[in-house]
């Protein structure tokens, strides 16, 4: 398990999607350590509660393989290698002024990042979607989603829709123990910290990996308003270059964190807020982890979270879209999205493997532009 996520954190390019999708084919396609239904339900309980949501499946998959010592190894491993990259991205950030160089990486690994998706998406589909009702409520989470609702107010109206036969609403207030509610007394962290502190830098960090829902996005809209807007700590260019880093980088979002704190506190920065950002998901999972099976006994319970799997795998579909638009502009990217898929689907090759394939065919022909 430890070997896995190694490597899936040293492969897996292409944000939250693109990890869960390399974690199916691992884990349910290759090992069999979960089926499809386990899988699903795991992906839906992580929708549910904050923080970063490969890396709490990660997290989450380790404890169902090997309890608590699974669930310290799993999400340990797929951070570390991120981690480490982004950490040594920070270092030359500050000592030479400027980011490494990343352009033609992504310009192969991004279509074979969509083939691995939409290779995800099409398995799980067939046991998220197996009644006519749960097409219907995912067609309705993808509408919803892009016409710009929220992607909480999705998950939670789509399993409220497809609960609300099998119980009145009121008994559904129940499934709220799944959510652990982010009540940590982070109050200290909203106060004035002038100058720069290692404790205030990490208790920012905790709140942020407490309350944050959604994409990267939103976790540049927390980052500008704690660290540009509110302590003056970063200028709105060393937030965007620390984004780009977490986004250019494989492994979880999060790792932004990383960069942010070498930047402004060295090596025991980066470290104080890796582990205010990652904490909180560790907590989460413990805690709604055990709860997902005890749901499944309850048939009100367990109509919630196929609503929540429906919309869940909704939200990978026009997220992929919407990557896949911009992902291949050109011939040679709709080649390697075209080749990607058929060696997944005919040939079942490792998508570890065709993610770094990408990688050098990217940079080979970035180079000999």
């Amino acid at each position: 398990m430890a070997w896995l996520f190694l490597r899936l954190g040293t492969t897996a390019f292409g944000g939250p999607a693109a990890h869960i999708a390399m974690m199916e084919d691992e884990v349910v396609r290759r090992r069999g350590w979960l089926t499809r239904a386990e899988f699903l339900d795991l992906l839906g309980a992580t929708n549910l509660i904050p923080g970063p949501n490969s890396t709490e499946m990660a997290i989450h998959i380790g404890h169902r393989r090997a309890g608590w010592p699974g669930l310290l190894v799993a999400g340990a491993c797929f951070i570390v290698p991120a981690v480490a990259i982004v950490w040594t991205a920070g270092w030359a950030y500050v000592r030479f002024g400027r980011l490494p160089a990343a352009e033609g990486l992504l310009v192969g690994v991004k279509p074979v990042v969509i083939a691995v998706v939409s290779q995800a998406l099409w398995g799980l589909a067939g046991t998220a979607l197996r009644t006519r009702g749960l097409v219907l409520a995912a067609s309705m989470a993808i509408a919803a989603t892009a016409i710009g609702v929220n992607e909480l107010a999705v998950l939670f109206g789509t399993g409220l829709i497809v609960a609300a036969p099998r119980a009145r609403i009121g008994k559904l207030s129940a499934l709220a123990a799944v959510i652990p509610v982010p009540a940590l007394g982070l109050a200290a962290a909203t106060a004035p910290a002038a100058p720069f502190q290692l404790s205030t830098l990490f208790l920012v960090f905790v709140k942020i990996g407490s309350v944050l829902f959604g994409s990267g996005y939103v976790l540049l809209a927390f980052l500008r308003a704690e660290l540009v807007e509110r302590t003056g700590w970063l200028s709105e260019a060393q937030l965007l270059d620390a984004v780009a880093v977490g986004q250019v980088t494989p492994g979880p979002v999060f790792t932004t964190a990383t960069f942010v704190g070498f930047v402004l506190g060295g090596h025991a920065g980066a470290l104080a807020a890796t582990i205010g950002i990652f904490l909180p998901a560790f907590f989460f999972v413990a805690v709604s982890g055990p709860l997902v099976p005890r749901l499944r006994r309850s048939p009100a319970a367990a109509a919630f979270l196929d609503g929540v799997n429906a919309a869940s795998l909704a939200l990978m579909a026009v997220v992929t879209w919407q990557l896949g638009r911009a992902a291949v502009p050109d011939v040679l990217t709709a080649a390697l999205a075209m080749l990607a898929a058929v060696l997944l689907l005919r040939y079942r090759v490792n998508s570890s493997w065709l993610v770094l394939a990408g990688a050098v065919i990217g940079i080979g022909a970035r180079s000999f532009r």
